[in-house]
């Protein structure tokens, strides 16, 4: 099992493929298995990195609270190690706003940014309440309620709903906590014209309450792209297909 020393905790990542580098991030208290159907499918072309956040999945717990720059520097760390220059940075969800502030903080180690399902802040009260339930939750203990919610909703498949449960069983809620804690806070619309990376935008033609963060980032973003598949916010397990030939055909072109 692949691990990295970043500062004191071990970094669980794995890597597939050859050829143009691509980073996955994931959303709270889901893990790297999240993206499988991207590691299968698109390793076949490009170097697909994914990795568990720290206090995720087979990463270990993190004494450093998590926020976006310490992810961040993780991922840098990460490319460091595997001797990576440059590489594509995609995140799902709460993954999508790491992606914002990898871009950022390291312009010079980015070759674009993938945002699905994304957001530069947490603007509408419904988001809003669903991610302070996962706070209250992950304070309150609530492991497996957390757990099986999470994995049900992104799982497409008996057997990646258990894989799914298997890998957040062994997150540390005070992680999980703080990374969606966080997410609540974070705000990088002012500095979102400073970006002139090309950037996919991916979202869910059913997930209506997301559209205003499409449109946002569509306007404020320099240089994007915006796409919809016909699913609602579970982009990389319930629009494999249509996702991984969206970042193909998208990397290829900035190739």
């Amino acid at each position: 099992m692949p691990l990295l020393n970043v500062n004191g905790s071990s970094l669980y990542y794995n890597v597939q493929g050859k050829g143009t580098p691509i980073v996955f991030i994931h959303p709270p208290l889901l893990t790297s298995i999240n993206f499988l159907y991207q590691m299968e499918d698109l390793s076949q072309h490009f170097q697909v990195i994914t990795f568990d956040i720290r206090g995720h999945g087979k990463s270990q717990y993190s004494k450093r609270p998590i926020t976006y720059k310490l992810v961040v520097e993780d991922i840098k760390q990460l490319l460091d190690h595997l001797e990576i220059k440059k590489a594509y940075i995609c995140g799902y969800s709460t993954g999508g706003s790491i992606v914002l502030e990898f871009l950022l903080t390291f312009p010079d180690s980015a070759l674009g940014g993938i945002i699905i399902s994304g957001m530069s802040y947490v603007n509408d009260d419904s988001l809003r309440k669903k991610i302070s339930l996962g706070v209250k939750l992950a304070n309150a203990g609530a492991k497996k309620v957390l757990t099986w919610a999470i994995s049900f909703g992104n799982a497409n498949k008996i057997e990646l709903f258990k894989k799914m449960v298997a890998d957040a069983r062994l997150s540390d809620l005070r992680n999980i906590e703080q990374y969606y804690r966080y997410s609540l806070l974070y705000d990088c619309n002012d500095q979102l014209n400073n970006i002139d990376h090309p950037i996919l935008l991916v979202y869910g033609m059913k997930d209506k309450s997301f559209h205003q963060y499409a449109k946002l980032l569509n306007e404020k973003l320099p240089n994007n792209e915006l796409k919809f598949t016909n699913t609602k916010h579970q982009i990389p397990t319930k629009a494999a297909y249509e996702l991984n030939k969206m970042i193909k055909q998208f990397c290829l072109s900035h190739d």
